[in-house]
């Protein structure tokens, strides 16, 4: 097949999942196109695999650039130069927006639309009223439906009241990739030997409750010798830094920035902390766990679909910090269960959620979608 994958290039799930998904495509043989603003992170050329660029108007009138108007028409351009046979939209606003103009745009020629949905497009920036009529409209016009969790496909429906069918595909990780391979000499850049290297991953956003991340951090750090790596950037990384410093952490809190190589940063660690307000699915804990990292997470949204309470981590009310550090502290006080709950969650994590699967089931989907 022939596929277009327009998504969101910055540091964040949906444009994680996109990326792997084209890239894996690619190397069985498909031919992907990815349409966007900036090359998207993780992206690598490989054969079949191909990036196109959506290039902006400056003009004193556009106060705000009409990305998706640009989108489409790049959009229906590279469905002509490369003779796709489908457009897949990650993330609705505005991506499924701008796949719909194209196909507008390109009257007679039969294009299908496939959109995936993955969280914020629907819980938060598709439900603003300013987006919510659009939005709906645009899931509507899809020739076809995916959503990353049955949590999102439940939320899809009640806050857009949709009728069309919402295949539920879950998202994914390379366990070849993501696998427990410490090397000792790495991990003493960030630990002693006798310390706990605990790891938060995000986009450094309000959701993801940087500030939880401290307090639950400075709890374990009371009871025994540890650092934190903080990976990622964002809005509130100013403000966590002022966070670890009024609690006395800062010396062990270690800001690393966005990392391309996740892996190797997950397999230094003990244990993955993500005590976000909400999650779609969290495809950082899933990566985590292919590490045999245990996770301490928020007990929200589609977490509880990939992290298994009690067997691949523990799984606490959001906000409660002192029920995560009390969870942290039993994992990391106890190794023999730490490496049983590592060893656990990467065993759930090849069994329901690995690349070759998930990618099969998009491959199956797509050929639905072009046989309706």
């Amino acid at each position: 097949m022939k596929i277009g994958i327009t998504c969101y290039p910055t540091y964040g799930g949906s444009g994680t999942v996109a990326t792997e998904l084209g890239i894996a495509l690619g190397k069985r043989g498909h031919d992907v196109s990815f349409i966007a603003y900036s090359m998207p992170y993780r992206f690598n050329f490989e054969p079949n695999v191909h990036y196109h660029e959506v290039q902006m108007l400056n003009y004193p009138l556009f106060e705000y650039p009409p990305y998706s108007l640009a989108l489409a028409v790049k959009t229906a351009e590279i469905v002509e130069s490369e003779n796709l046979d489908l457009v897949h939209s990650h993330y609705a606003v505005p991506h499924a927006t701008s796949a719909f103009l194209a196909k507008q745009i390109l009257g007679g020629r039969k294009l299908k639309a496939v959109t995936t949905l993955h969280g914020t497009d629907i819980t938060l920036v598709g439900s603003d009223p300013s987006y919510a009529r659009i939005t709906r409209f645009s899931i509507e016009q899809s020739d076809g439906i995916t959503s990353v969790s049955e949590f999102l496909k439940k939320e899809t429906r009640k806050i857009f009241e949709v009728e069309n069918n919402i295949e539920v595909i879950p998202n994914f990780v390379d366990t070849d990739r993501f696998t427990r391979n410490v090397n000792c000499d790495d991990r003493a850049k960030f630990a002693s030997e006798d310390e706990k290297l605990l790891i938060h991953i995000s986009n450094f956003r309000p959701v993801k409750r940087i500030s939880d991340v401290l307090k639950i951090f400075a709890g374990v750090r009371k009871e025994m010798p540890a650092k934190l790596l903080m990976v990622g950037d964002g809005p509130l990384r100013a403000s966590a830094f002022c966070g670890a410093s009024s609690l006395g952490i800062e010396s062990d809190v270690l800001f690393m920035g966005k990392q391309a190589e996740i892996e190797k940063m997950l397999c230094l660690a003990d244990l993955l902390l993500l005590p976000s307000q909400t999650e779609s699915f969290g495809l950082v804990a899933l990566e985590a766990m292919s590490c045999e990292i245990p996770v301490v997470a928020s007990d929200v949204g589609g977490i509880p679909e990939v992290v298994r309470h009690g067997e691949c981590g523990y799984l606490a009310p959001v906000g409660d910090v002192s029920k995560m550090t009390e969870y942290a502290l039993k994992v990391l006080g106890d190794n023999e269960l730490r490496k049983k709950m590592g060893k656990n969650a990467r065993d759930y994590a090849i069994e329901n959620f690995s690349m070759e699967e998930i990618v099969a089931r998009y491959e199956a989907f797509y050929e639905k979608v072009l046989a309706d």
